[in-house]
């Protein structure tokens, strides 16, 4: 992030605007993603990314892809503008006695990456209900007439020897979530979350800084638009391949309906052990170049937004409105 003086509102300006434009763009892949990495060997439905779209479509209708959109555009706002507000702070304090250091840029990105789990564990957790919905709902009866697949907090109706599932909605989630469990049910994989996004931001902030940095007019001019844009791509995908196999265990972890056949985990090592039983190393992969389409664009949108000055020019107008 550029070490120029930006006030938190126009941050969180900058940073909420951001997620909602990169949400909308690159929802589909993300929906994708998570449904590759929950399937598990011998409950394959999907091949790839490509093959998982197009089915989504036949199947369930184009806003198919969009299942759980909501959640995400509702608390991507505050879960981005926390990230990138926490950042731009983190380097501002850390650079006031001197040289902003690359061990000081990943202890500002560690900052950063530990605020946003508040809002971002509730809302994957949310999230990855909805989106896997679809891939649970596609099970059929086995030979002895036992169902392949429960659902546990979607109601089901049975038709011609499938299960018809009716996917519920974030509200319907949340409120069966704080019912059975509590608060702590919204923040289940918490320490998978951190495991993820903590490497995340230590990764991706230094390296988007020293990107930019080389793309800079002069030594204390702002780098040009395209360069701003293109490290942030860069940086974020590198940093999604990185945190790729944590991501698969998250995502693992907080799916609470599965087939009958697929694994349940107790934890992150329980999850890690058997992964790599029944399904080896390169389980840890799956999504990973759907993961990387997602969040390159997202983070140079964000990126864009930031360097632009969007939140400063609403701001500014606003305040000549009310002079």
């Amino acid at each position: 992030m550029a070490d120029k003086q930006i006030s938190l509102p126009a941050k969180l300006i900058n940073g909420g605007i951001a997620g909602l434009i990169g949400v909308t763009c690159v929802f589909p892949i993300d929906l994708a993603k998570t449904r590759l990495q929950n399937q598990q060997n011998g409950c394959r439905l999907y091949t790839s990314m490509s093959d998982c779209l197009i089915k989504i479509i036949r199947s369930e209708g184009y806003f198919g892809m969009y299942r759980g959109a909501a959640v995400n555009l509702t608390l991507v706002t505050p879960e981005k503008a926390i990230k990138l507000a926490a950042n731009d702070f983190f380097r501002q304090h850390l650079s006031k006695d001197g040289k902003l250091t690359l061990l000081k840029e990943m202890l500002a990105g560690c900052g950063a990456g530990t605020c946003q789990v508040i809002v971002t564990t509730p809302m994957e957790m949310l999230k990855i209900q909805l989106q896997d919905a679809g891939r649970i709902g596609k099970r059929t009866f086995n030979p002895d007439g036992s169902l392949k697949a429960q659902r546990k907090l979607m109601p089901e109706t049975v038709a011609a020897g499938t299960v018809a599932t009716k996917s519920p909605t974030a509200m319907q989630l949340t409120r069966e979530l704080l019912r059975e469990k509590g608060i702590a049910g919204l923040y289940k994989g918490l320490g998978a979350t951190l495991l993820r996004d903590v490497p995340f931001s230590i990764i991706y902030f230094p390296l988007f800084a020293n990107l930019n940095n080389l793309g800079k007019r002069g030594v204390d001019g702002p780098a040009p638009f395209y360069v701003s844009f293109l490290s942030g791509c860069l940086a974020g995908s590198t940093a999604a391949v990185a945190v790729n196999p944590v991501d698969v265990i998250k995502t693992r972890l907080q799916s609470l309906n599965r087939g009958s056949t697929e694994d349940t985990y107790s934890g992150v090592t329980d999850c890690i052990r058997k992964i790599m039983q029944n399904e080896g190393p390169s389980a840890f992969l799956k999504g990973a170049y759907c993961r990387a389409l997602v969040i390159a664009p997202l983070f140079g949108i964000a990126q864009v937004i930031y360097f632009l000055g969007v939140g400063e020019f609403i701001l500014s107008s606003l305040t000549r409105k009310e002079n």
